[in-house]
């Protein structure tokens, strides 16, 4: 048998709506992106602005830029995390503030941010690490006490409930989603940002393209070709093509919920015994996306985390890691001078977290085949 990690699960329907693209002779921003959009927000419950981008890294590149970041100020990170969440704060000249997480959760604290704040700190960048919301509650309070922004890195978080409210509709800046290959909706790379804020909405509109104060469908649809450039702005704008894929994969957004929880559930109930920490499931009034399902070889483990990852794809399962911590690589290492020893949650999850195969509708036979592999690895 072999596993795929990731299979997108693309349907007739999205397959008709991009040929639909293909022949109408609109393939850049135009009529499909505004109607992701506006999906969008309905999908969220309304109350927000939605402006579509080429990826979710040019999303938090976007937000961090339109609340005001600048050269020298500090932005508070979490350490587990993919590099693009620290890497947009260098884009400005600003610097992240590396955090340790909560090992069980592998979120952001509230404690972990509060001991970071200098009087150069700036805003906060929340991650909910692999669709689990962080406690939202407290940080937006510690954010509020201090006069800081937030800007939530939801790349793995849709949908993903925190004390009953959707992540997009909860008291922050703005809030960064991810649609690349392998997320819970994709269209094929892209993002979305979510703003209460109209002035982030629309700075955000004309900094993803060139700093234009209009886009080049407006222009057209209307037959007024003048604009202006308000700034020098970025070429971060999401096609039509990519726009007809996610207005269909949001109307699936719910049965991918659901198909996500299954494979997890399968693998939490199989996987019991092994000497493995196992993700966590979301506290009463949150919800868990279950983007990825994420375990973490225990210290009675008689093998590393390479030798298993290398029996498994022996055994033709394909997995991932998630993450190496940015303070082991040599960039934020160098330049911030950073230390394992800092990290003490987040260094014991790089170096034993495996990321198992999780697809929509992926057979109970290669879930339970995962199963038993790890079982047998780890049982010699």
């Amino acid at each position: 048998m072999k596993v795929p990690f990731f299979r997108p699960h693309i349907g007739p329907d999205e397959i008709a709506e991009v040929v639909h693209s293909l022949e109408n002779g609109w393939l850049t921003t135009g009529p499909k992106v505004a109607q992701f959009e506006k999906n969008f927000i309905e999908y969220l419950g309304g109350g927000v602005e939605a402006v579509a981008v080429n990826s979710a890294t040019a999303g938090l590149h976007l937000a961090l830029e339109a609340i005001g970041i600048e050269h020298d100020d500090e932005v508070i990170v979490p350490d587990y995390t993919f590099t693009a969440t620290a890497e947009v704060v260098r884009y400005l000249g600003g610097h992240p503030v590396l955090v340790d997480v909560d090992y069980t959760t592998m979120n952001v604290t509230a404690a972990a941010i509060e001991a970071a704040i200098t009087n150069k700190t700036k805003a906060i960048m929340p991650v909910h690490f692999a669709g689990l919301p962080c406690n939202m509650k407290e940080i937006i309070a510690l954010a509020k006490k201090y006069g800081l922004k937030i800007v939530e890195d939801a790349a793995h978080a849709i949908p993903t409930f925190h004390d009953g409210v959707q992540v997009g509709q909860l008291d922050t800046d703005a809030t960064v989603f991810s649609f690349y290959a392998n997320k819970t909706i994709t269209t094929g790379e892209g993002g979305m940002l979510v703003t209460r804020d109209p002035m982030v909405a629309k700075r955000a509109r004309a900094m993803r393209l060139h700093g234009f104060n209009r886009d080049a469908f407006d222009r057209f649809k209307t037959g007024k070709w003048k604009y202006d450039v308000i700034a020098p702005g970025y070429k971060y704008n999401m096609t039509d093509i990519a726009g007809a894929l996610g207005i269909h994969q949001l109307k699936k957004a719910e049965y991918f919920l659901e198909e996500r929880k299954r494979v997890a559930k399968r693998y939490s109930e199989g996987l019991k015994g092994l000497p493995l920490d196992l993700p966590v499931d979301a506290e009463s009034g949150d919800q868990h996306s279950w983007h990825i399902y994420i375990v973490r070889l225990r210290e009675d483990a008689d093998k590393s985390r390479d030798q298993v990852f290398e029996e498994l794809a022996q055994k033709n399962i394909m997995c991932s890691v998630h993450y190496t911590p940015l303070h082991n690589f040599t960039y934020w290492k160098n330049k911030y001078g950073l230390s394992a020893a800092n990290f003490p949650s987040a260094d014991r999850s790089g170096n034993n977290a495996i990321t198992l195969p999780l697809y929509v509708e992926m057979p109970d036979q290669e879930i339970d085949y995962v199963i038993g592999s790890l079982t047998q690895i780890l049982s010699v």
